[in-house]
């Protein structure tokens, strides 16, 4: 069963924070002095800021092969739960483990913010949380400032919040299992060095994991082995009806059976093999069984279908974007002699870009 997290009354109390290099390339660590007390002013903004990404994610649990008390990232939220003024030397522990882990040439250097919540709400009971964000980008933005009575226009760099690249939120919630642990890195494909090298973690078995899990596992069997030659006419858009179908099964259904699914949706011998190669990689991956019935998690099938959007990327630079849903009559192909060029046309009622 999902655990329900709200952050109403949740404020952040106090933060440490690190810069994290690349110890292949001899960048260093260097870490704060004290924990940084967070203004009475400041903390009802800084906590929303803090909060805004960890809405909506798969769930996760520390997970260790032998035992939990040897497991670093456990300890230490363990340790800064039951006193907070162990977050000091705690957070040093933390971005020295994310330190001495950041030895692909890949990992880029970043700014760490480790921050103690209070007054998160598990299951109706308040709890305490631990924020870890990791920014890699410093973005630049403009300030207006007074100086010698008249206004000075100012370029500072700084961290934007919807553009923080790895974050994790450690609930004090399940101990004895692993703590609650929402978390997500905007790399995607790279998201194993933050997820199980540094942080350790194992996806939550629940509706939203095995909706999520199993919708990508149809669409993988469902699509073309390789995408079409670019010199296939084929519309792209085309090759996705299969895959939506299979997520118009869990739009429709409030419980997932795995033998139905097979039945009515997979039907060939080739897709069914292609499923059940994927399901297995995953579950070697989660490293235990999937489930094969449950509650479907409507959240996750609407994340699926926005994925499946397609885009069509020209040499001359323009994109197309086709929605999930998207038909081919509002597009049609052709080919300029003049030109000797392939063009696509495309047809609408109205320019709603401006509304």
């Amino acid at each position: 069963m999902s655990v329900k997290v709200r952050y109403t009354s949740a404020l952040v109390t106090g933060v440490v924070l690190a810069k994290v290099g690349n110890p292949q390339r001899e960048e260093p660590l260097q870490t704060s002095k004290e924990i940084f007390r967070v203004d009475e002013n400041d903390r009802v903004p800084l906590t929303t800021l803090l909060l805004r990404p960890f809405k909506n994610l798969i769930a996760h649990r520390f997970s260790h092969h032998s035992s939990l008390s040897k497991h670093e990232m456990n300890q230490c939220a363990k340790a800064i739960f039951g006193n907070g003024e162990r977050l000091l030397d705690k957070g040093w522990d933390i971005a020295t483990r994310l330190y001495t882990k950041s030895t692909h040439p890949n990992i880029k250097s970043g700014d760490l913010c480790i921050a103690l919540i209070e007054g998160i709400e598990i299951d109706g009971e308040m709890k305490q949380g631990l924020c870890i964000l990791k920014s890699e980008t410093m973005t630049p933005f403009l300030t207006i400032t007074t100086r010698d009575g008249d206004l000075q226009l100012t370029t500072e760099q700084g961290i934007t919040p919807e553009k923080i690249d790895k974050g994790c939120l450690i609930l004090d919630h399940s101990a004895d299992q692993g703590y609650y642990v929402l978390t997500f890195d905007r790399a995607g494909a790279d998201s194993r060095f933050w997820v199980r090298d540094f942080l350790g973690l194992q996806a939550v078995p629940d509706a939203a994991f095995l909706t999520d899990a199993y919708a990508k596992m149809a669409v993988a069997a469902l699509e073309p082995v390789s995408p079409p030659s670019s010199d296939d006419d084929t519309p792209p858009w085309e090759t996705k009806h299969a895959a939506r179908e299979a997520l118009d099964y869990f739009e429709e259904r409030d419980t997932f059976s795995l033998e139905a699914f097979e039945s009515e949706v997979l039907k060939t011998p080739e897709a069914v093999a292609r499923f059940h190669d994927e399901r297995s990689r995953l579950e070697e991956e989660h490293g235990a069984p999937l489930g094969t019935d449950f509650e479907i998690a409507k959240k996750q099938v609407n994340k699926a279908k926005k994925r499946l959007n397609s885009v069509l990327k020209l040499d001359t630079g323009v994109e197309i974007h086709i929605k999930a849903g998207d038909e081919e009559p509002v597009l049609e192909r052709g080919f300029d002699p003049a030109k000797s060029m392939k063009f696509i046309k495309v047809f609408f009622h109205q320019d709603i870009s401006a509304s």
